[in-house]
């Protein structure tokens, strides 16, 4: 039972942690300069080892089916993390924060699923290769490059990132069947773009290292 409330729990750090990062691009108009600290989110849920369902994902493929139970209690607490800290963020000062989130949130909503799902897939194959490379990664410049390059790039493309978009939609208090319809397109698009990343990686990069030693 521990370790089931330690999975909830460690997901909801990491919503907590990638909903600052959300924070941090809403406050900057600049949208280089706003994904670049956004990347303190994935940066600082790899180095505390937090339960990141975008970040964990792709590892289903190196695990028991058990692993599935911590993938959706990995959701789940991202969820309440997000969803905390965009409430909480509402009864601020940071007024001007709620309409960014609701400019951004209508972007998304006036979307239609394929694109969302499109977008969504191209997100967790850019996270799969983001937070694997800071596992596997030995250089110091490539293992943190990777996170800050990785985030810039999805957010600048406008891929989307089904924990962070659980942010958005927080802060702009926008929630109704079609919300958590479109979380869920986010949801798979993220994890099959990760999963096929993994399996490459798995099937062929991981294989070859291998048959050369």
């Amino acid at each position: 039972m521990k370790k089931y409330l330690d999975y909830l729990i460690k997901g909801i750090y990491a919503g907590i942690l990638i909903s600052i990062g959300g924070i941090a691009y809403l406050a900057i108009e600049n949208k280089i300069a706003g994904s670049f600290i956004f990347s303190f989110g994935l940066l600082t849920v790899c180095m505390y080892s937090f339960n990141l369902y975008t970040g964990k994902v792709g590892y289903i493929l190196e695990n028991k089916i058990s692993y599935l139970i911590e993938l959706l209690l990995s959701l789940i607490g991202n969820f309440l993390g997000t969803f905390m800290v965009g409430n909480l963020i509402r009864l601020t000062r940071f007024k001007g924060y709620i309409e960014t989130a609701k400019n951004i949130v209508n972007i998304k909503l006036n979307d239609n699923l394929l694109s969302i799902f499109i977008l969504a897939l191209f997100c967790g194959m850019i996270m799969y290769i983001a937070v694997n490379n800071y596992k596997k990664q030995s250089d110091v410049i490539g293992k943190y490059m990777t996170i800050f390059m990785g985030v810039m790039a999805f957010i600048l493309c406008g891929f989307e990132h089904c924990v962070a978009n659980m942010f958005y939609f927080s802060v702009a208090n926008v929630f109704s069947f079609k919300v958590f319809y479109y979380l869920l397109v986010m949801v798979l698009g993220n994890s099959l773009g990760s999963i096929i990343i993994a399996f490459y990686n798995n099937h062929y990069i991981e294989n070859n290292k291998e048959s050369r030693n």
